[in-house]
């Protein structure tokens, strides 16, 4: 048998890589097992107010003052407007010179009787006569009485000009013109207040895979956050299920403003991989499985990436197939 020396460097190099690989740890194997993947629906959601209340007039008239712009915070039973209908000042002058009137007639009655009850004592007049003065001076202060609630009515119908924030929050619409004539009942300006939550519409086929309590993600520009369905509504419409997402800090300034917002609708089994696990040459993935006749590569296609940092195996791998870490 013919030998070759090797020179001594080549001879160490090799005696310490068949050291290195007769003492190499091997590769670990384990078989591939189904794992659940929550199913979601991509869909955008609208911002809403939880209270939406118009500030309304309560007489009609003028609106001779607004304090308020859309976008102003104001404060519950803030008055935040004046509408001022000219016929109640003229009503309550006339009902002023009414009052004096009265009060004149009033004053006579009283001296008049004051009078007759003197005569009484005397013996000069008869006490029916007492009697009918008595009776007319109840009279005009019983008018006059009415006179009074009448002005108080005019006087609450004035007070009643001054439009008033029904509610605390932000002024969102102002739909009436100072200048303008508005009617009893008429929105002067709309408040959203109570806070902000999300509304979500989503079609009728998912309606019974959604729960409340839920946990939903939503994107924003300062990254993903997440929020919890507080109310799935029962009245389908238009073939769209509605449903209300409570968000620690949803921010923002806009109501009515759009946002993307992932929703569970469902499970699903599927295999998945530690991305370590799979190598890519060339454009394909490669995985190794551990067989009798020692580790084989397949090539296998795979799909989204999980929140766990797994990636889906769309085809090529079997349940049970053991992998080679």
């Amino acid at each position: 048998m013919l030998r070759i020396p090797l020179p001594a460097p080549h001879a160490a190099a090799l005696a310490a890589a068949l050291a290195a690989l007769m003492t190499a740890a091997p590769a670990l194997a384990a078989p591939i097992a189904p794992v659940t993947v929550v199913e979601t629906k991509a869909v955008y959601g609208t911002v809403e107010a939880r209270q939406q209340a118009p500030a309304r007039a309560r007489i009609g008239g003028t609106l001779v003052e607004r304090g308020v712009e859309e976008g102003d915070v104001v404060a519950a039973g803030e008055r935040i407007g004046l509408v001022v209908d000219e016929k109640i000042a003229l009503q309550r002058d006339a009902l002023e010179a009414r009052l004096r009137a009265l009060q004149a007639e009033l004053d006579n009655a009283r001296t008049e009787l004051g009078r007759a009850e003197e005569l009484v004592s005397r013996g000069v007049s008869t006490q029916q006569r007492v009697d009918q003065l008595g009776t007319q001076v109840r009279v005009v202060e019983n008018q006059l009485a009415a006179a009074e609630a009448e002005r108080a009515v005019l006087d609450q119908q004035a007070a009643e000009g001054a439009v008033e924030a029904p509610i605390a929050g932000r002024v969102v619409a102002a739909p009436a013109t100072p200048g303008s004539v508005v009617m009893p009942g008429e929105t002067v300006v709309t408040i959203a207040g109570g806070g902000l939550f999300l509304r979500l519409s989503l079609p009728e086929r998912h309606a019974d895979l959604l729960e409340e309590g839920a946990t939903v993600t939503i994107a924003a520009d300062d990254g993903a956050r997440e929020g919890v369905i507080a109310k799935l509504y029962p009245q389908i419409e238009n073939g769209r299920v509605q449903a209300d997402v409570e968000v620690a800090d949803i921010g923002g300034f806009f109501v009515g403003a759009r946002t993307l917002v992932e929703v569970p609708v469902g499970t699903r089994e599927t295999l998945a991989l530690p991305a370590t696990a799979v190598e890519t040459r060339g454009g394909v993935d490669f995985v190794t499985l551990a067989g009798p006749d020692g580790p084989r590569e397949v090539v296998v296609l795979l799909g989204e990436r999980l929140p766990d940092g797994a990636v889906e195996i769309v085809s090529g791998l079997r349940a049970g197939d053991e992998v080679v870490q």
